[in-house]
């Protein structure tokens, strides 16, 4: 399936094999329950213990989001410097596969938060130089094509086959000998090792093509092209238009996948079950993912970002009205077809000058991982005054509409 690419181009791919088993894992499913189990024994009520894994979130994305409008694109204008993106690369790196394997070492559920909150931090800061290495990989004609590859081989590999293998330990572990928390803490250290493993081809062959030349004063020219960025950020209407319009439909996006276990138990849903259901929205990615690429190429990425936007929508609604657990299973059917078509970094990576790449998907980057804030504070908020979060889920779609009336402004396909 991958011999039609160059080999960065595959590499540059496996590395969503790589880290989409942290998405998962540590970030939606297993952890999030783990926790729950550990402060229910210790005699915390439900409640606090929600309120404090919320807190930890905030507070862990709220750390990016507040020094990332600053850290990130200075960082991201460091890494337009030769070597200094794949440093600045592995750095993140370090820290989300150390934290995540440190998850495997402690039953106190405080130290379990701080590594939590490490480990986004770490996911997270890598994330901004991944996505500018695509620039660097692929040529602008086939951007849309390997972006899709690597999404599709994160949600079907990365995502499924550990998930997989966690899952089958978990359910059924003690019937050769493994206790569930054994199996669990397993499947933390399973993660960070299969992140380490494909994250290799990476490392090797990955190499920055385009870059500044080099500079005795790199901090200070930094925040002087940070400024240049933001100015020149505002009068591009097309760039500027559109990260308004990415900032709230991710934020939408970013909501449904941490929220969703959350969701899940309010109407019913066992543990085991809903780790399954949440199975289900991989495996379905992958081909829709493929698809959505493949529509990209014919009808242009900016109009399939509508219609993944629109099936969002849909999704929000629908679950105003939701009941049972198996309209929850349809609902995941559904996202799961446009989880991937409804990314953008191939549109946007067509937006940006390649020589000052990093410092545009640092914005870029840390438009998402502030809407992971706003999101669920909304989804709490209107859970909370109307006592059903049926509607919190609902309200979402508020994100959804702003987000497509502003793609629907931008210029061009």
């Amino acid at each position: 399936m991958l011999k039609s690419f160059s080999l960065q181009e595959r590499s540059w791919i496996m590395y969503d094999w790589a880290n989409s088993a942290y998405s998962v894992i540590i970030s939606s499913v297993i952890l999030p329950l783990f926790y729950k189990s550990i402060t229910s024994g210790e005699g915390i009520a439900p409640n606090l213990a929600d309120s404090y894994w919320g807190y930890a979130t905030s507070a862990a994305t709220l750390a990016i989001a507040v020094f990332a409008p600053i850290l990130a694109p200075l960082l991201g204008t460091i890494g337009d410097y030769p070597k200094w993106k794949m440093r600045l690369f592995k750095s993140f790196f370090l820290i989300g596969v150390v934290a995540t394997a440190a998850l495997s070492f402690t039953d106190d559920w405080r130290l379990l938060l701080a590594f939590y909150m490490l480990t986004t931090i770490g996911f997270s800061g890598e994330n901004i130089f991944y996505d500018a290495f695509l620039i660097d990989v692929a040529t602008e004609e086939r951007m849309d094509r390997v972006s899709t590859y690597g999404f599709a081989l994160g949600y079907i590999g990365g995502s499924t086959i550990p998930f997989v293998l966690s899952i089958l330990l978990i359910m059924f572990g003690e019937s050769i000998g493994i206790s569930r928390t054994t199996a669990v803490k397993a499947s933390f250290l399973f993660t960070a090792f299969w992140w380490i493993v494909f994250t290799i081809p990476m490392l090797r062959n990955v190499k920055q093509r385009y870059f500044l030349p080099p500079s005795e004063h790199i901090i200070h020219d930094s925040f002087a092209r940070l400024s240049k960025t933001l100015r020149q950020i505002r009068s591009h209407r097309k760039m500027f238009l559109f990260l308004i319009a990415y900032f709230f439909y991710i934020d939408g996006l970013n909501t449904i996948i941490h929220m969703a276990a959350v969701f899940g138990d309010s109407i019913g849903i066992v543990s085991d079950m809903l780790m399954i259901a949440v199975l289900v929205i991989p495996i379905l990615s992958f081909p829709f993912t493929i698809l959505y690429g493949k529509l990209a190429q014919r009808f242009g990425s900016k109009k399939m970002i509508l219609v993944g936007i629109c099936i969002y929508l849909l999704v929000c609604l629908l679950a105003f009205r939701m009941t049972s657990a198996v309209e929850f299973w349809i609902l995941a059917i559904l996202v799961a077809t446009s989880q991937g078509g409804i990314q953008a970094r191939s549109y946007f990576a067509k937006l940006v000058p390649k020589e000052n790449a990093n410092e545009y998907f640092g914005f870029y980057n840390i438009l998402g991982k502030f809407a992971a804030i706003i999101g669920p504070a909304l989804y709490a908020l209107t859970s909370q005054l109307t006592g059903d979060s049926r509607n919190g889920l609902a309200s979402i779609s508020l994100l959804f509409i702003i987000g497509g009336v502003l793609m629907l402004r931008t210029e061009g396909n």
